[in-house]
C-alpha cells in the first residue's frame, strides 16, 4: 500500500493486461509453491503484441506474455517442473533472472518474440523483457503519432531524438525525415534499435549512439550535427543538463539550437523546471502543451510540450 509498510492483498489488478491480471491468483500459487520462494524477490511482466492477428491459428491471436523471476537461489528439478507446466497451462513465457539485469534470460520455452506495432508508420518493434517500453501499446500509438505530427516534420529536415530508447519515435520519424539520428545512454537499448532499424529497412535513414544525456555540453551537441527539429523522451529525471546547454549555444548566438523541440514526459515537475529553462534562457517559446492518458487507474500523465526557438516564430 502507498506510504505504508503494509502489502495489500490482491486477486486482480487494473492496471495490467486483463489476461495479466487473472492470472495473479494461479501465479501467487505458482509461487507459494517454490523452494525459493522467500528469495524470490520480484516478477517482472512484459506483454506483446499478438504474433499474428489475421491468423487462422487461434493462438497467434494471444498477446505474448513474458514473465521475468528473479531468483537469488537456483531453481530445484521440481521447481523447474512447476515452471514449464505453469508456462503450458497459460501460454506464458518464463524468463530468468539470476543476477544483474544483463543475466536476463529464457527459461522456457527457449524461442518466442515480444513485439509492438506503429502501424501508421509501417513499424514493428521486436524488444526483450528487460528492455524499457512503453507499457500501454494502444496509447503508446497515439503517443507517437501526436508527437510525430506536432515536431512537424519536412521530408529535408534532419532530426535528433534524445533518450531514443529502442527507436520508439527515431523509426517512425525515419519515415518522414531526410535523417534521423536517435541518441541513448543505455548500450543495450542502443543494439536494440539498431536491429530495429534493420528489421524495418530504415538503416539508411534512421542511425545510433551512445551518449550519456545527463552530461551534455554546447560542445556535445555541436559534436551530433544541425538538426531542424528535435525530439526529447527523457526519464522522470528529465534534460536539465541538455536544456542547459542550449541555453549556452543561445548565448553564443550558435546556429545549431534546433527550430522546434518536442518534449515528451512522464514527469511533470522536471518538464516545467526544463521549460523554465527553455524559454528564459534559451529563447524558446512554448507553443502548446497537452497530456496523454498512458497509466489509466494511476496518478501518472504522459506529457507533450511543444518548443518553438523565438527567431523562428517572428
Amino acid at each position: 500500500e502507498g506510504k505504508s509498510a503494509y502489502v495489500a492483498d490482491m486477486t486482480a489488478c487494473e492496471i495490467l493486461p486483463s489476461k495479466v491480471s487473472q492470472l495473479l491468483p494461479e501465479l501467487r500459487k505458482l509461487v507459494m509453491g517454490l523452494s525459493i520462494v522467500d528469495r524470490m524477490p520480484q516478477i517482472e511482466i512484459a506483454v506483446g503484441e499478438p504474433e499474428d492477428p489475421q491468423s487462422s491459428d487461434p493462438q497467434k491471436h494471444q498477446a505474448v506474455i513474458a514473465l521475468v523471476f528473479r531468483t537469488l537461489l537456483p531453481l530445484t528439478p521440481a521447481d523447474e517442473q512447476l515452471l514449464r507446466d505453469f508456462a503450458d497451462l497459460h501460454q506464458v513465457w518464463i524468463w530468468l533472472q539470476p543476477k544483474g539485469i544483463e543475466t536476463v534470460a529464457p527459461f522456457y520455452p527457449l524461442t518466442g518474440k515480444l513485439c509492438y506495432r506503429l502501424p501508421e508508420f509501417g513499424i514493428e518493434m521486436p524488444f526483450k523483457p528487460a528492455d524499457f517500453t512503453q507499457v500501454n501499446h494502444m496509447m503508446n500509438r497515439a503517443l507517437v503519432s501526436k508527437a510525430i505530427r506536432l515536431l512537424e516534420v519536412k521530408p529535408s529536415d534532419r532530426v535528433l531524438d534524445l533518450f531514443c530508447g529502442i527507436g520508439n519515435f527515431t523509426l517512425p520519424l525515419a519515415r518522414k525525415a531526410q535523417s534521423v539520428l536517435g541518441i541513448e545512454g543505455l548500450e543495450s537499448l542502443t543494439v536494440r534499435a539498431k536491429e530495429n532499424a534493420i528489421h524495418n529497412d530504415l538503416t539508411g535513414k534512421a542511425s545510433f549512439m551512445r551518449s550519456d544525456l545527463f552530461e551534455v555540453s554546447a560542445g556535445t551537441i555541436a559534436s551530433w550535427g544541425q538538426a531542424q527539429r528535435w525530439l526529447m523522451d527523457p526519464p522522470r529525471e528529465g534534460a536539465m543538463e541538455i536544456c542547459l546547454a542550449l541555453a549556452q549555444l543561445h548565448q553564443q548566438n550558435s546556429p545549431l539550437l534546433p527550430a522546434r523541440i518536442v518534449y515528451v514526459s512522464c514527469n511533470p515537475k522536471t518538464l516545467a523546471r526544463d521549460a523554465d529553462i527553455l524559454c528564459h534562457q534559451a529563447s524558446y517559446v512554448l507553443k502548446s502543451a497537452g497530456i496523454v492518458n498512458m497509466f489509466p487507474h494511476t496518478s501518472h500523465v504522459e506529457s507533450i510540450a511543444v518548443f518553438e526557438l523565438e527567431s523562428a516564430v517572428q
